[in-house]
């Protein structure tokens, strides 16, 4: 296939979705996830029925041979496939906000509640923190003085998007929200501080400790704003008349919520760390996923408690509620994501040779001949489809959203 051809298969079966969800489908949001799902049902039956593997097996025996396959464990599909979605989904809603068919209830709040748009800034950190370097083991050798040198020097192109964002929106005088970042202040700021704490939190404590990390970080985070003037200061500034003179002032927004995103990142860097742990079988994937689906739903839970004792979700100060509020929807959504796969993953199973995009491998893993097995592997990789705009957008996230923001 042309790269045209892969394109226009990619921006159908991507774009289009979410862009009528966001707009004409909005008010239809569960029944067409109800269709998808008898869509999609209906395509599985149809392979179930024509399946060349375990054709005169019972439905039980197929499920227990399936669950013993191995499957390429180095590449996650489901990882890629929630940066791309929320990527898309964001420079969608950016552009769609402007016009008066994309639904309010779906746009940023002013300071509580909760919007579609409001998890994209949460959900890219998230995803972001999953393919970090430390959970990609990137920096394995030298001292912490170079890792952290590393660190700092990888935060240069931020720093230029930054700027650069920051100019072009003043230059041609865009229409802003002070009460999201402040004056001066923008997304890729906050991306740059949170990189540089939680290098410096990596550095210090074992990666397999982020999650102790995060509840420690939001917990005392929210602490502050309960217990101190802090919430004040957030909403109106230090004369308590929303003054906007001096840095700090000026920018409050967005200096002193990136504690909640810095939480929120480490949440992610731990679940980055769960999801590259090395599973060999069909099964192990099964049980992981289940493992994120029951954390998720514990979270909501938790959110709702909280919600309803301490305070409720708040995006212009990233406090706790709403830490849980993107940690938890994430989870949701990745965990989705793992299960479509497996179920991709159990087609191409049935049926020998088919060619499933976005999916795993299965391989047949042998205990007397691990060659045979590596080789399956490399087999399976030469063979992978090239996915042209998903493969684009999950490899240039960041000039992907500054694109986003200053075209739309």
């Amino acid at each position: 296939h042309t790269w045209r051809t892969r394109f226009f298969t990619d921006f159908v079966f991507l774009i289009v979705p979410l862009v009528a969800t966001l707009t004409i489908l909005s008010s239809f949001v569960l029944l067409e996830h109800l269709a998808v799902i008898i869509l999609g049902a209906g395509l599985f039956y149809q392979i179930y029925c024509r399946r060349t593997c375990c054709a005169r097996m019972p439905v039980q025996k197929i499920l227990e041979k399936f669950l013993k396959i191995g499957l390429e464990s180095e590449y996650v599909p489901a990882i890629s496939c929630f940066r791309v979605i929320n990527s898309a989904f964001t420079a969608i809603a950016i552009l769609a906000v402007d016009f008066p068919l994309f639904p309010r209830r779906f746009a940023k709040t002013e300071l509580y509640g909760t919007g579609a748009m409001d998890f994209g800034v949460g959900g890219f950190i998230f995803g972001t923190a999953m393919v970090c370097p430390e959970v990609r083991r990137k920096y394995t050798d030298g001292s912490r003085f170079y890792y952290l040198t590393k660190s700092l020097y990888s935060v240069w192109p931020l720093v230029f998007l930054g700027v650069g964002r920051l100019v072009i929106i003043k230059s041609i005088g865009y229409q802003e929200h002070l009460t999201e970042y402040g004056v001066h202040w923008n997304f890729f700021f906050t991306l740059i501080v949170v990189k540089l704490l939680t290098s410096l939190l990596l550095s210090i404590f074992p990666l397999n400790k982020s999650w102790i990390m995060a509840i420690s970080i939001i917990v005392l985070y929210q602490l502050a704003l309960d217990f101190t003037p802090l919430k004040r200061l957030i909403l109106y500034g230090t004369d308590g008349s929303g003054t906007r003179i001096g840095l700090l002032n000026a920018n409050r927004e967005g200096i002193i919520s990136t504690w909640g995103y810095v939480a929120i990142h480490m949440a992610g860097v731990q679940t980055g760390s769960y999801m590259l742990k090395k599973r060999s079988h069909v099964k192990d994937w099964v049980k992981g996923t289940y493992h994120i689906l029951l954390t998720a739903i514990s979270l909501f839970i938790s959110l709702y408690i909280v919600q309803v004792n301490v305070e409720v979700v708040s995006r212009r100060m990233a406090n706790l509620a709403f830490c849980i509020w993107i940690i938890a929807s994430s989870l949701i959504l990745l965990s989705s994501l793992l299960l479509c796969d497996i179920i991709l993953s159990f087609a191409k199973f049935l049926i020998k040779g088919a060619i499933v995009p976005c999916s795993w491998k299965p391989i047949q893993l042998s205990a007397t001949n691990k060659k045979h097995s590596e080789s399956l592997v490399s087999e399976a990789e030469r063979k992978e489809p090239s996915l042209c705009l998903i493969t684009a957008m999950n490899r240039n996230q960041l000039i992907f959203f500054l694109l986003s923001n200053i075209t739309t």
